[in-house]
């Protein structure tokens, strides 16, 4: 008997601990933003350091006095980019893609808060953008760097016109880049090159995406944020700080993909399915500033006296929508490109978790009201199990006079005690910790769904009803200033909203209708879960929470039911 009781008081302290990480580990604050990446890949077969005599210069260092976005995107020649969700522009100076702006996503649920800027030039204090091109073992073979300056044959790239930019060499090789992009977030770069020279050249593709300054992050241990790709079908993440101590990553892989990723917005190079590419991902620092980097070298193309190669890359810069990922993955044939998301462990639930609540979306119109849709579905798919659970947890309800009986008759021989208590669950058909079985198959239905949460743009800003305006974030409103009555702000874990404390109080109707346990000290520690469940809670996503609060409430109110049934006091 002490050995079942000490079980339901692990699970019980095991939930609160898992559920109070991130109380009680805080993300630590970002490094000041600095600015940006290092030179791309070598073009030898063999990974080499960035320092190698033929890399390409890429990017170069930023202005001593970096530039705000409108005066930096205003200098220099640029291709202007406009397409339904991005709006932006290419430096024509390197082919540079340095300035995005997501058109249909802000910073906060105003609309009129400024549009979520993804890319910067690298002469901002935030510079963030990719770059393609060539390299060549043969330093006198001159190819299209950094400070290039590119011919187009347009002003203006949308869905509907491609554009080819052009640079040649002075020397016999011609380079051509022709420039698509969709409806969305998805660039199709096209590079040839033509030689009309006398003689054979051997040159090796590349892409980079470069990241000048270290993010603000979450730093949360549920949620990756800094490189990634996928490598041979293989996912392969790295976070900022361990780049940095790692300094440099890379690999072979043929297909996948690789990239730069943040909670809600991903940068990503599309590798090629046919040929062997060398990943990198790498950290270096000048002048005390950080620098990311993840880039490719592909196969090297020897191009023959009047003959010419073209190789095509597909660039992702854009938000993590996880039916467009989906379609990326199928229509572009991108290695399991749905892993941008952070899913976890719990894959083969989050998922499919998030596509019912896309379809219950699709039919409510809210995504508060598809939460509590999905909610009820669950219990009725757990309704069996549940009801077995409750109905053995009311049998233990209908035994507590006799269970205190017992404790009264045998309080000094805990032995002797344990040992009518077991006949007594045995001859009753009770069992003390049928109800654990539902809470253990609870937690990682909770994980999942706090995974869908929190990771899934499809949830920023998506608002409930009343005061509940972001699903992701917390309920904004706190008891200790009266819901906002008085004119103060109380400190972040003093922030106790409506719906933690609604969660609260269905957890506690739900817990005095269990049966209570045995020893005084546990149900006295049994006591005090919904109060400290209410303060861990209070900063979790405000759909989560409804969902707690939710299922507490169907839980309890079938569970009020099978009691009434078995003649239980209630």
């Amino acid at each position: 008997m002490p050995d079942q009781k000490n079980i339901i008081i692990a699970i019980a302290i095991s939930l609160a601990i898992i559920l109070g990480f991130e109380f009680l580990w805080p993300a630590k604050p970002a490094p000041a933003p600095v600015p940006v990446a290092q030179q791309a890949a070598a073009p030898t077969g063999a990974p080499q350091p960035a320092s190698a005599a033929s890399a390409p210069t890429v990017p170069g260092s930023p202005a001593q006095t970096a530039l705000n976005r409108s005066e930096a995107v205003a200098q220099g020649q640029r291709l202007k980019i406009e397409t339904p969700q991005l709006a932006g522009s290419l430096s024509l100076v390197g082919s540079r893609l340095d300035d995005l702006t997501l058109v249909n996503y802000h910073e906060t649920p105003d609309t009129a808060s400024p549009r979520i800027a993804l890319l910067s030039p690298k002469t901002t204090a935030e510079p963030y953008y990719a770059e393609f091109g060539w390299v060549s073992g043969d330093t006198a073979v001159k190819v299209p760097g950094p400070d290039a300056v590119w011919q187009a044959d347009a002003d203006v790239l949308t869905p509907q016109s491609p554009v080819m930019l052009l640079w040649s060499n002075g020397e016999g090789l011609v380079f051509k880049r022709t420039l698509k992009v969709d409806e969305n977030f998805m660039f199709t770069i096209t590079d040839s090159v033509e030689n009309t020279g006398g003689k054979a050249v051997t040159l090796n593709p590349y892409g980079l995406i470069a990241r000048g300054y270290t993010p603000h992050t979450q730093d949360f241990y549920i949620l990756h944020e800094g490189p990634l790709g996928v490598f041979d079908s293989t996912l392969k993440e790295l976070k900022y700080k361990t780049l940095k101590e790692e300094k440099a990553f890379s690999t072979d892989s043929k297909g996948g993909w690789l990239g730069i990723t943040d909670k809600y917005w991903l940068t990503a190079i599309d590798l090629d399915n046919d040929s062997s590419s060398k990943a990198r991902f790498l950290y270096t620092t000048s002048d005390q500033k950080d620098r990311y980097q993840a880039d490719f070298l592909g196969e090297a193309r020897t191009i023959e006296p009047g003959q010419s190669v073209a190789v095509k890359t597909d660039f992702f810069a854009g938000a993590k929508q996880v039916k467009l990922l989906d379609h990326y993955a199928e229509a572009y044939q991108i290695d399991r490109f749905d892993l941008a998301i952070d899913f976890g462990w719990f894959y083969f639930l989050t998922k499919p978790f998030f596509y019912g609540l896309q379809f219950l979306h699709g039919l409510f119109g809210n995504f508060g009201l598809a939460i509590l849709g999905f909610t009820v579905v669950l219990r009725l798919l757990m309704y069996p199990l549940a009801d077995k659970s409750f109905k053995s947890m009311s049998k233990m309800k209908k035994l507590q006079p006799q269970l205190k009986s017992l404790q009264e008759k045998y309080a000094d021989d805990r032995a002797r005690l344990n040992q009518e208590m077991m006949a007594l669950y045995k001859k009753e058909g009770a069992n003390p910790v049928a109800g654990c079985l539902p809470m253990l198959i609870q937690i990682p239905i909770f994980f999942s769904l706090y995974k869908v949460l929190f990771v899934s743009i499809e949830m920023r800003h998506a608002p409930f009803f009343g005061w509940i305006h972001d699903l992701s974030s917390p309920d904004p409103t706190t008891l200790f200033n009266l819901f906002g009555l008085l004119p103060f702000t109380p400190p972040s874990f003093l922030h106790i909203g409506v719906w933690p404390l609604i969660m609260g109080l269905t957890m506690w109707i739900q817990q005095k209708l269990n049966p209570a346990p045995a020893d005084p000290m546990q149900a006295k520690i049994m006591g005090f879960l919904p109060l400290i469940f209410t303060f861990m809670l209070a900063n979790f996503p405000a759909g989560l929470v409804i969902y707690w609060a939710w299922n507490n409430a169907l839980s309890s109110a079938q569970q009020w039911i099978i009691m009434r049934k078995a003649g239980v006091s209630a």
